[in-house]
């Protein structure tokens, strides 16, 4: 059976939209279990510890923010990676007597998280 050219590129297409979607899948799976206590649901800093750390959670719909994404596209990953502030979220979180199990974090991911928030961000006006 010969597959034609076209066959082809459209059943690539179809399995690279599946991964995306499952990708996608988790990428909301992590922010919903792992970030949304903070950053709510919205991305805009409206979770119930939102206004519990210092400095507060930042809302990652601003334009600020988003030019800030534009420019360096990793940024949320170094985030979660890097944790500014040091001990930040630990300390947000045992404060306020809210326990996340530990997660040991793949680079699939980290891409998965950095590509749900920047499609949530992207739609926000």
């Amino acid at each position: 059976m010969k597959l034609s050219l076209v066959t082809l590129s459209g059943l690539l297409l179809l399995i690279q939209t599946s991964l995306s979607l499952a990708d996608n899948a988790n990428g909301k799976d992590l922010y919903v279990q792992r970030c949304a206590v903070c950053h709510g649901a919205d991305i805009k800093a409206t979770g119930p510890l939102a206004n519990k750390s210092n400095p507060p959670t930042p809302d990652l719909t601003t334009a600020a923010f988003k030019k800030r994404l534009n420019e360096y596209p990793g940024v949320i990953v170094s985030s979660v990676v890097l944790r500014p502030g040091g001990n930040l979220i630990p300390k947000t979180l045992r404060e306020n007597a809210v326990k996340i199990p530990p997660h040991a974090w793949s680079v699939n991911d980290l891409r998965d998280l950095n590509q749900y928030m920047s499609g949530v961000i992207s739609k926000t006006r």
